[in-house]
């Protein structure tokens, strides 16, 4: 599947079971006048990071595929205080390592790298301006 599709299936499964993975409560669970709470939007972004074909997610100077970094990300998001909102989640969770403090990083297919924050924050946006 494609990262376009993953992302559609997720969000069209926010009102159900289907991408509510998370067991934690956020602000804004409610899914008012279109807009997705700060929940979906995680859900979101891990199911776009989950989607991401031929990119290599490097943490600790360890590789993983698209499947095992979401997987990182759900674990990690459980066991983090204080994640409120999607920017919580790319601040706290996604950006770099507790243990280490080194940054995320994604690399493409291409050979570009980019920091994980930085992309996802980029990605965020675009789900907000979609969903206004």
């Amino acid at each position: 599947m494609s990262r376009i599709t993953i992302a559609a299936f997720c969000l069209s499964m926010l009102s159900g079971t289907g991408c509510d993975y998370h067991p934690k409560t956020t602000v804004g669970e409610g899914n008012t006048a279109g807009q997705l709470s700060e929940k979906g939007k995680i859900e979101a972004l891990i199911a776009h990071v989950e989607g991401l074909q031929d990119a290599v997610f490097v943490r600790n100077g360890e590789e993983a595929d698209s499947k095992k970094a979401a997987e990182f990300l759900r674990r990690k998001w459980v066991t983090v205080s204080g994640v409120n909102t999607a920017k919580d989640f790319i601040d706290k969770v996604a950006s770099i390592s507790s243990h280490s403090a080194e940054p995320y990083l994604i690399r493409f297919k291409d050979g570009r790298e980019v920091k994980s924050g930085e992309y996802l924050s980029a990605e965020l946006e675009k789900l907000e301006q979609r969903k206004r």
